[in-house]
Parts: C-alpha cells; structure tokens; sequence
C-alpha cells in the first residue's frame, strides 16, 4: 500500500468529477470500520491512504484552486497517512447547536494530549499532529483533532492478533470516556501496519 499521495496520483478534475459518486459511495465501505464513536460529542475518524486521497480531491474539487492548490492539499493530508507501525485519527467533536458547541470546547483544552489505546498489556499514548497548537491561549480545544498512534513491532503485533481487545479512550477530565473498538474495526485498522 502506497503511503504517501503524490502529484502523480492526482485525477484531472473534470475527470475526478464523472467518478466523483461512484469514488464516494466506494469510501462509504471503507470508512464504515474506520469510524469509532466516544461517549457523546466526539468521534475517532481513523485514516488511511484512502480517505486521504479522497479527501485531498474534495478539496480540489470543490474550491477548485487548480494546479496551484495541489501542493498545499499534499503537505496538508499526506501526514494523515498512517506510515510504518502507526494509526492516524482525526478526532473530531461534533456538536450541531453553536452555545453547546462553544461551551464543552472552551473546557476541552490540551484534550488532543489525551487519546489512548490499551490492550493486551500495552498502553500507546496518542501523539497530536504539531502543524498548530490546537488548544487556544484562554483553554478552548479547536473541535478537529490531528493524533497519531505509534507502535513499536510487539505492539503492532498484539494489536493485529485476531479477538484483541482494544480500549479507545481519552482521559480529559473534562471528557473521560472510553469504548471498546468493535473486532471490525480492530482487525480493519490492523491492515494499516506495514
């Protein structure tokens, strides 16, 4: 599996746009084990080369920037892509009503310093994406996380190891929730492993 997106692998978009339905119910299955709810606003998108590629041609076509964008929208996302012994999320909290939404973030600060996976003895802290500080000076948490999940090989290997039992969590004391990942998504997130 490729691990980064390269200019060659950019469609014309007029192109991109006669197989623009197709490529995204195609998606729909692939993020289908790739989504991991936690408790009630937030939700672990874990990424792959798929959904970047995807992502980076929405981008493209819908602002419609152009050759000129294409570089931009490669630095952006191809850090999204898990490369080696690693699991790439985006985190996001997903809250409709604006007074809510201003409410839970402005006492979320320093939540992307937070994310875990346990199982089988091991515990990986997440790591955020350092591109910009995503808590603000006064404590408010921006609602899209960037968290990278680095194994060792040991790790990767108990990870990947059929029945696993794999704990998501983020232990924010203002948002300490954790799930079990469903064996579908274990198993689907497994298969980012090198």
């Amino acid at each position: 599996m490729a691990k980064e997106i390269t200019r060659a692998d950019i469609m014309d978009m007029a192109e991109y746009a006669k197989v623009r339905a197709e490529k995204r119910r195609a998606l729909v299955d692939v993020k289908r084990n790739r989504r991991v709810p936690l408790g009630p606003h937030a939700t672990f998108y874990f990424e792959n080369y798929e959904t970047m590629w995807q992502q980076i041609h929405e981008m493209l076509f819908i602002e419609r920037g152009g050759e000129a964008q294409i570089p931009d929208e490669l630095e952006a996302y191809n850090p999204l892509i898990p490369n080696g012994r690693e699991l790439v999320a985006t985190l996001m909290f997903e809250i409709d009503n604006p007074v809510v939404r201003k409410n839970v973030l402005s006492k979320l600060g320093g939540v992307e310093e937070t994310g875990f996976m346990r199982f089988a003895g091991h515990e990986i802290v997440a790591k955020a994406e350092e591109d910009v500080d995503r808590t603000t000076a006064d404590g408010k948490a921006s609602s899209v996380q960037f968290l990278h999940f680095n194994f060792s090989d040991e790790q990767a290997k108990a990870f990947a190891a059929p029945g696993t039992e794999v704990v998501l969590g983020l232990k924010h004391p203002g948002y300490a929730h954790m799930t079990i990942l469903p064996e579908a998504v274990r198993e689907a997130l497994s298969k980012d492993f090198d």
